[in-house]
């Protein structure tokens, strides 16, 4: 966060600038009108500093001190100050902050218990039943009910990878998920599923063609792989260490060439030497040519 710059006082402005940048870097940089007010702020005075470039405007009755220049936690924290003091961050940027999602929130989501109108960049949603947690020293919705509320935006495989990667944090108690279920609460129907199809490994997967050959896996009614095992010095991408068979999946540019194709050729008998059968997948068998891949698979397992 850039620093905020020294902020000097006029003598009719008998306020304590340091509490008040104590204050803001807490907050990111930013202020509540409320909270200025507290500081001794006056409306003319917020007016005044306004004016003279001390406060930046953000949000109504939402200030940046010193600067404009905020860092996406500014603006999470702006959001929360506008929103209102009951409000929490939630639906898909609670899940980035708890770290179910990658992708950083363009559009900030808040729930509220009351009534508070959308900006074109905070969207507020209005629940009279709010689970508040708190992450990052943010008001953040509990895992739990962030998952709900995931259920009624996302697709049931992004759901899924979330569900699996709360569980790979320490962060999934089912019991608190399923007392969040209810009819009539949007997601509940799909986060039902999830639970009920719950695979941990999703979240040790890394690439988009190593989740579908999860769910290949699954769909097949085999047993599932370790994702990503270490064998020696060597990541696998799916291994039944038991039945002795690591699965290498060819998912595009990485593995052509000259120099990528000896790469493989060497992990391969590098992986036979050790006593596996190594079995090689491309993007295209594992979702179009299905039938084929799980008979080679049940074939070199044993099934």
């Amino acid at each position: 966060m850039p620093k905020l710059r020294q902020i000097r006082l006029a003598q009719r402005d008998k306020i304590d600038a340091e509490v008040l940048v104590r204050l803001a870097e807490g907050q990111s940089g930013v202020l509540s009108s409320l909270q200025l007010q507290a500081a001794g702020l006056t409306r003319a005075a917020i007016s005044r500093w306004t004016k003279a470039g001390r406060l930046h405007r953000i949000h109504p009755h939402v200030y940046a001190l010193g600067h404009a220049a905020l860092s996406l936690r500014g603006w999470l924290w702006a959001a929360v100050l506008y929103a209102g003091p009951d409000a929490v961050l939630s639906n898909t940027t609670a899940a980035w902050l708890w770290g179910l999602i990658d992708v950083e929130p363009t559009r900030i989501h808040l729930t509220v218990p009351g009534r508070r109108p959308s900006l074109p960049e905070v969207r507020i949603h209005h629940s009279r039943q709010v689970e508040r947690g708190e992450r990052q020293a943010l008001p953040v919705t509990t895992v739990a009910r962030t998952l709900l509320d995931l259920g009624g935006m996302v697709t049931p495989r992004q759901l899924r990878r979330a569900l699996a990667e709360a569980d790979y944090r320490g962060l999934l108690d089912s019991r608190e998920v399923v007392s969040t279920l209810g009819r009539g609460r949007p997601g509940s129907t799909a986060l039902g599923e999830a639970l009920r199809r719950h695979m941990p490994q999703l979240a040790e997967s890394l690439s988009i063609l190593e989740e579908r050959f999860l769910e290949l896996c699954e769909s097949a009614g085999l047993p599932l792989p370790e994702v990503n095992a270490k064998v020696g010095h060597m990541r696998v991408d799916a291994l039944w260490r038991g039945a002795g068979v690591a699965v290498e999946l060819d998912g595009g540019p990485a593995h052509g060439g000259i120099a990528a194709m000896k790469r493989d050729r060497d992990r391969e008998l590098a992986l036979r030497s050790r006593g596996f059968i190594v079995a090689r997948y491309s993007w295209d068998q594992v979702t179009r040519q299905t039938g084929e891949v799980v008979a080679d698979l049940r074939r070199l397992l044993n099934l």
